[in-house]
């Protein structure tokens, strides 16, 4: 069963112009959940948890963040919420500590910033001025910044774009911790694979508009997205050695690489039994269960975007 909603949004709007950027959408986070929003780029995702978070104001809808308005009641709400923007900069001379030390004062004395340090990977770096940090050593303290007050619901909105796949990895692992401390976290980001790895549950936005909510497993088992079959032809591969099989559903060949995609039961057998039975020569074989860039890329299509 679902805990208490900490977010609750209905009916949501939000345009600029004639552009509708966020189109009536609802939805609700829970309590100690890791709840994740993804979508192509200009799909709203950042229009979204900006209006969540109080710092745009929505054309309509009923917006409640811990039982409070975010425009409304802002002042109540800023101590208890924390939040890591899409773009963040500091002075470039302020060093960690001081960073630390001005958002804890913000919050009134007693906030001890110290174990954030520690615990975020950032104890031999207290001195360092922001210029000098990389760039996992930047989000590591915006992170910090946004947990300063100790909140009870995290916003971090694209919080690993730029980064290498280690400092990507060892953010997860952070992210992870901030829900094991009771924190609630709503987060969004275009890496299917940070979704997967990290949310309990993912809403899909495209055009403004939710197509789809659930947990990563339920999205990708309900849109019956096909398993595939990987292999390196040998020599140029004639397609229709595959295509008339009962487990296949479409064949693509890039180059050497040959990807078979169909029923995940049958599908393994039926391609290895045909390819032996043809003499055709093959290496690399391997399988690829369906992940959720699969039902993402289902529902909001394959084409580019700006």
């Amino acid at each position: 069963m679902p805990g208490k909603a900490v977010v609750q949004v209905e009916n949501l709007r939000k345009t600029y112009g004639a552009l509708v950027a966020v189109d009536s959408i609802s939805f609700e986070v829970y309590e100690g959940e890791i709840f994740g929003m993804v979508g192509p780029n200009g799909a709203g995702k950042t229009t979204t948890i900006e209006c969540i978070e109080g710092l745009r104001r929505p054309d309509a809808g009923t917006l409640r963040v811990l039982g409070l308005d975010p425009h409304r009641d802002g002042d109540a709400l800023r101590p208890l919420i924390g939040a890591q923007l899409q773009e963040s900069a500091l002075q470039d001379r302020i060093c960690v500590w001081e960073a630390l030390d001005l958002f804890a004062s913000l919050y009134g004395a007693g906030r001890n910033w110290d174990p954030l340090l520690q615990g975020l990977g950032l104890a031999e770096s207290r001195k360092t001025p922001f210029s000098k940090l990389s760039g996992g050593q930047k989000q590591r303290l915006f992170i910090a910044l946004a947990l300063v007050n100790d909140p009870q619901l995290v916003f971090l909105d694209e919080l690993t774009t730029g980064l290498d796949p280690q400092a990507r990895r060892a953010i997860w692992d952070l992210v992870s911790g901030i829900r094991t401390r009771g924190r609630t976290v709503f987060l969004t980001t275009h890496f299917m694979e940070e979704a997967e790895r990290l949310c309990d549950r993912v809403a899909i936005i495209d055009h403004g508009r939710i197509v789809a909510l659930d947990s990563p497993p339920n999205l990708i088992r309900d849109l019956a997205v096909d398993s595939r079959v990987v292999f390196t032809a040998d020599s140029q591969f004639d397609t229709s050695r595959l295509e008339g099989l009962p487990a296949v559903t479409r064949v693509e060949v890039v180059g050497d690489r040959v990807v078979v995609h169909g029923d995940g039961d049958r599908l393994v057998v039926e391609v290895v039994n045909a390819l032996s039975a043809s003499g055709f020569r093959f290496r690399d074989f391997r399988t690829e269960q369906p992940n959720l860039e699969d039902a993402f890329l289902a529902l909001t299509g394959r084409a580019m975007r700006d």
